[in-house]
């Protein structure tokens, strides 16, 4: 059974396909820089010895359409899929699906006409998200095709927590309310880490921290979730790349008012030019921590920030869920920076967590404990895998619906 992820941007198409009888990846790739003559795509081929072949090939490719088709022949050339009709099902990343959908759903017309009116939710990446559905559809249209969204493992926050405390008519007429996101990555370590301490997933008090060039943490209780740090949009909470997270609104005003600059102008900068980027010019957590080991005075103060910011929301989170089994950490830093996870956890003692330097330094891009044998709270680094759950998702909504004789044909 075989089952293929799309997770299109503006500019790219990130694919991979499993064998979900075996749970395998046979296959991934980027395609990118969609519609320039430097297009490239870089996949990677499961080989006979369980290993993964990577290649490079570069082509012209001027929209989606063509980006899908060149990627159809990638994998058709591996042998990953020959017969794009061999596939159970297709799963697209979309990453908001506002209140309309608190689970995966079976693609039809209405489904993309609904993702498309949430577009001012998230006018950066929908847009792209339904590009790459209906090319999608239109390719292979006998396919079944789910939306697996990122706001929807956070629909289970409770209103005083998604709540802003606006005026409540802009959440009635405008949507306005905290959404969260990340969410296939939070869902999949958060079943991870159940399995690992040998709990149910419905036991499960944890904090997860996704930490890459987007950054997010979430409280969960009971195995669901119940708060997290990004709104209404990926931009608030955690300090990332080139995101600012958590500032005071005022601040906006001042901008505009005293420094002349344009709405335009402040969005622009709190997207793309703030987090650590504006703190020391570079979002890239491996090259700051090199920039640091040298005495680079800014990019020490990026790091601090950044584990700073980290440690207030762990705090909160812990008084939000009392009891906390587990932190997780996931996401390229969590996952690879040993010097983050231990500037996070260190002085967290008083809460029951405690960090073996050793096992910390020992944990790189696999599954670890990390924790002392005096800490009450598991200290987790799980490598995230939101494809497999956008694939598992796709399995269970496309078998549910067959198997309670609905049609499958958007």
């Amino acid at each position: 059974m075989k089952v293929a992820i799309i997770n299109c941007g503006s500019s790219s198409i990130k694919y991979a396909v499993f064998d979900m009888n075996t749970r395998e990846m046979l296959g991934s790739g980027l395609l990118e820089r969609i519609g320039t003559q430097e297009s490239r795509v870089r996949h990677r081929r499961r080989n006979d010895f369980g290993k993964y072949d990577e290649i490079l090939m570069h082509a012209p490719v001027s929209n989606h359409a063509e980006g899908f088709e060149f990627i159809l022949s990638v994998t058709a050339k591996m042998r990953i899929l020959e017969d794009p009709n061999e596939l159970f099902g297709i799963g697209h990343r979309v990453v908001h699906g506002g209140e309309a959908y608190n689970g995966p759903v079976l693609i039809d017309r209405k489904v993309t006409s609904k993702i498309r009116e949430l577009i001012p939710l998230a006018p950066l990446h929908n847009p792209a998200n339904i590009e790459g559905i209906e090319v999608a559809l239109k390719r292979l249209p006998q396919v079944p095709q789910v939306a697996v969204f990122d706001t929807s493992f956070h629909a289970t926050i409770p209103p005083h927590a998604f709540h802003y405390a606006l005026p409540y008519r802009l959440y009635e007429e405008h949507h306005v309310r905290r959404y969260g996101f990340h969410g296939n990555s939070h869902c999949y370590v958060a079943k991870r880490a159940a399995a690992m301490l040998g709990k149910s997933i419905e036991s499960l008090n944890a904090i997860t921290l996704h930490l890459g060039n987007g950054a997010s943490a979430t409280a969960i209780l009971g195995g669901k979730s119940v708060d997290t740090s990004m709104g209404m949009t990926p931009l608030e909470g955690l300090i990332m790349g080139t995101r600012s997270g958590d500032v005071d609104p005022a601040i906006h005003f001042y901008l505009l008012r005293e420094a002349g600059m344009s709405i335009e102008e402040v969005e622009s900068m709190l997207n793309s030019q703030s987090g650590l980027k504006g703190i020391c010019g570079n979002n890239d957590m491996r090259e700051i921590g090199g920039l640091a080991e040298k005495n680079d005075q800014l990019a020490q103060l990026a790091m601090d920030m950044f584990c700073y910011r980290l440690k207030k929301y762990i705090g909160a989170y812990f008084a939000v869920l009392g009891r906390v089994d587990a932190i997780i950490f996931t996401g390229g830093i969590g996952e690879n920076s040993r010097v983050i996870r231990s500037a996070t956890c260190r002085g967290l003692s008083g809460l029951g967590i405690v960090m073996d330097e050793d096992k910390n330094n020992g944990a790189l891009g696999c599954e670890a404990e990390v924790q002392d044998g005096q800490s009450d709270v598991k200290i987790l680094v799980i490598p995230t895998n939101e494809e497999l759950e956008i694939a598992d998702h796709t399995v269970e909504t496309i078998t549910a619906l067959k198997n309670g004789a609905v049609q499958l044909k958007p």
